[in-house]
């Protein structure tokens, strides 16, 4: 599409029915509809379209509506489920529709492949440093100190 949400239809007007000072360019400077736009953008945007509907006919809107708030906040983990959703989908592996607990046990199976292949970079490690007067053997009561 032309930049616009998918619950938004550009509308058909031509430029001599808008009033002074406005023009057909999108907020981009494209000018709105399909003549500004490239062939590489309307292929992506196509490949968007059918990745969506693919989406929608796999999950029960309460799955897709917590997979879109995921998407605010962890762009690269939602497009890594919507890729293994639309793959199950496309070959055939999909029994039934995705349900929110589907959805978030495969989420939490992204966090742990994401979280094996960090390693040690997520943890922290504390380490203190020994002193000489730090004794660690039995002999810890401290009466000699009084």
């Amino acid at each position: 599409m032309s930049g616009l949400p998918s619950n938004i239809a550009p509308a058909d007007v031509a430029p001599s029915e808008l009033p002074d000072g406005f023009s057909l360019a999108g907020p981009g400077g494209a000018a709105g509809g399909t003549g500004g736009s490239s062939a590489a953008a309307d292929q992506a945007a196509q490949r968007d379209a059918q990745r969506q509907a693919i989406l929608e006919q796999a999950m029960t809107p309460d799955a897709l509506a917590r997979l879109r708030r995921v998407k605010l906040v962890k762009r690269e983990r939602a497009s890594a489920v919507e890729a293994m959703i639309a793959n199950m989908a496309m070959q055939g592996k999909m029994d039934s529709k995705i349900s929110e607990g589907k959805l978030i046990e495969m989420l939490e199976g992204i966090v742990g492949a994401q979280q094996q292949k960090k390693g040690d970079a997520g943890k922290i490690s504390i380490q203190r440093k020994k002193y000489n007067f730090d004794s660690d053997s039995d002999d810890d009561n401290d009466d000699d100190l009084l």
